[in-house]
C-alpha cells in the first residue's frame, strides 16, 4: 500500500452534513425542491436515481467540492466530510 489511509465513511454523519449544506436545494430525501429548481431554471436530479448512483465516488466528490452547472461548490468540508456525504448519497439509491 502506498501510504494511503483508508477512512471508513459514516452515512449517518453524512446525512447530518447533507441536511445542513445540501437539503435546502436537494430536499431531505434527495428528490429535489421543485421551487428551487424553477427559480434557478434547472432540473435537480433525484440523487437516488440510476443516473446519479452510476457516478463513481470520485465523480460525486468532485461535484460536492467543485459544483456543477448552477450548483456552487460546498464550502467548509474536509475529505472525511465529503466521504460521509457520498456514503449518505449511496443510501438514497432506489432499490
Amino acid at each position: 500500500m502506498s501510504g494511503t489511509v483508508l477512512r471508513a465513511a459514516d452515512a449517518k454523519a453524512g446525512k447530518d452534513i447533507f441536511d445542513k449544506k445540501c437539503a435546502a436545494c436537494h430536499g431531505e430525501d434527495g428528490t429535489g425542491r421543485e421551487a428551487i429548481a424553477k427559480m434557478l431554471k434547472v432540473d435537480l436530479p433525484k440523487l437516488g436515481s440510476k443516473e446519479v448512483q452510476a457516478k463513481s465516488d470520485a465523480d460525486l466528490h468532485k461535484v460536492v467540492l467543485e459544483g456543477q452547472g448552477k450548483m456552487k461548490p460546498i464550502k467548509d468540508l474536509d475529505a472525511k466530510n465529503v466521504d460521509d456525504v457520498v456514503a449518505f448519497l449511496r443510501t438514497l439509491a432506489k432499490k
